[in-house]
């Protein structure tokens, strides 16, 4: 088959907003009419319908249809989702000038996904991930300088530059961070969420519990540690989500020809699913509300899928347009993209007007950057003192101090890179 084709063909797999009629301003699309149907119920609150968003399985009931949203809410969504696409095209720039090196896999394009999970979420509720992580640490909290700072490997880092790109993490944000081994982050969110469970038992109340997420791409979908944390979910109830973000391609491989299973809502077998448009922030929050009430009611795991679509590549060593086509990537960009979706809601609603968005657009490309040279002007780390720290801990008391094991032998620096200057 033609690249041209197997471009074609996926264009015709990808969700969109499928709505049954509108009352506001819609866009004609490859596929149709596009339209965010909404009812005005106050001037600071407005209902959209989000009829035929989802597609569930073994369930009786599904998420709402109907979702009231503030003019507060809409907008916090608007900033967080902006600020994640400037941080990620800046990160792309940052790479490409070799200031960062090494792994980097960019999230623009997903952002609805982590927005409309934290937007449903509370904060005692745990989140784990893939190696896309940069903006789940910017939802739970991180700023732009410590991911940025993270990349750059300096001490301003979300962790301290220990971790670089596939390794956030803050427990004290309930982010467990990003995994580097494919699928590894699943059973780690089964462990996270028999915690939940185990907490919520101890203090006496088992049908209230928080959950925990463990979200993972549909290349990873078919890992035989996902199945085997799935059992072990349902035969113990875990209050565990299993969401798979299906962006259509595991590295450069499409879905139809990486699984054989493609509707991934159903992978549970028994296990109840839901699927939902990754690109609508909106239908997110409320697949992932109706998720988290449902599991953490004692009912056990559910899966949901969230059919969405990365702008770049796998990662950055990777154009992106080897396995799919040009046009693709930009009639998705033009038809599709999530953030003139939730732009398109706001001035729907009657919350902003043009002029708004574009100096709220302004003034948060400012915060990027400032952010940026932050992080910039952080140190990098002094090997002698922070290799070993957070590794070997003198007692297993809180906060202990570190030591260094004299078993192991430490690096010359004077003949390192660092001492030449080579790495900066």
């Amino acid at each position: 088959m033609s690249l041209a084709r197997r471009g074609l063909d996926t264009l015709r797999r990808l969700p969109f907003y499928n709505h049954s009629s509108g009352t506001t301003a819609t866009t004609k699309t490859l596929f149709g009419t596009q339209s965010a149907r909404a009812f005005s119920t106050s001037e600071s609150t407005f209902t959209f319908d989000l009829t035929g968003e989802f597609k569930t399985h073994e369930l009786e009931t599904g998420p709402a249809t109907e979702v009231v949203v503030t003019k507060e809410e809409l907008w916090s969504m608007f900033e967080l989702m902006h600020t994640m696409r400037r941080m990620e095209i800046t990160c792309d720039n940052e790479y490409k000038a070799k200031n960062i090196r090494g792994f980097c896999h960019l999230y623009d394009g997903q952002e609805a996904v982590a927005t409309g999970i934290q937007f449903a979420f509370e904060p005692a509720d745990k989140w784990i991930t893939s190696y896309r992580c940069h903006c789940v640490a910017l939802a739970r909290g991180a700023t732009v300088a410590q991911v940025v700072g993270e990349l750059f490997g300096v001490t301003a880092g979300v962790t301290k530059a220990k971790g670089g790109s596939m390794h956030m993490y803050s427990k004290k944000q309930n982010f467990y961070g990003g995994q580097g081994i494919v699928g590894a982050q699943v059973p780690v969110g089964a462990g996270l969420a028999f915690s939940q469970k185990y907490k919520a038992e101890m203090e006496g109340h088992p049908d209230k519990m928080n959950v925990a997420i463990a979200c993972y791409g549909d290349g990873a979908a078919n890992q035989g540690q996902i199945w085997e944390s799935a059992n072990m979910a349902a035969l113990w109830k875990l209050p565990l989500i299993f969401c798979i973000e299906n962006n259509q391609y595991g590295m450069g491989t499409s879905i139809d020809r990486h699984s054989s299973i493609t509707e991934y809502y159903k992978m549970g077998n028994h296990i109840p699913g839901i699927h939902l448009d990754g690109m609508n922030v909106l239908a997110v929050k409320e697949g992932v509300k109706f998720a988290k009430e449902w599991a953490g009611s004692g009912n056990g795991p559910i899966y949901i899928e969230a059919k969405t679509y990365r702008y770049h590549g796998h990662s950055m060593s990777d154009p992106g347009t080897t396995y799919r086509n040009r046009e693709e990537i930009a009639l998705t960009r033009s038809t599709r993209d999530p953030l003139e979706f939730v732009k398109k809601c706001l001035l729907d609603a009657g919350f902003s007007t043009d002029e708004e968005i574009k100096e709220a657009e302004k003034r948060i490309r400012k915060e990027v950057q400032e952010g940026v040279l932050k992080a910039k002007e952080s140190p990098r780390p002094d090997p002698s003192k922070d290799l070993m720290a957070h590794v070997y801990a003198t007692s297993l008391e809180p906060h202990a101090p570190a030591e260094y094991p004299n078993h192991i032998r430490m690096p010359n620096y004077e003949k390192s890179y660092f001492a030449s200057g080579k790495m900066d």
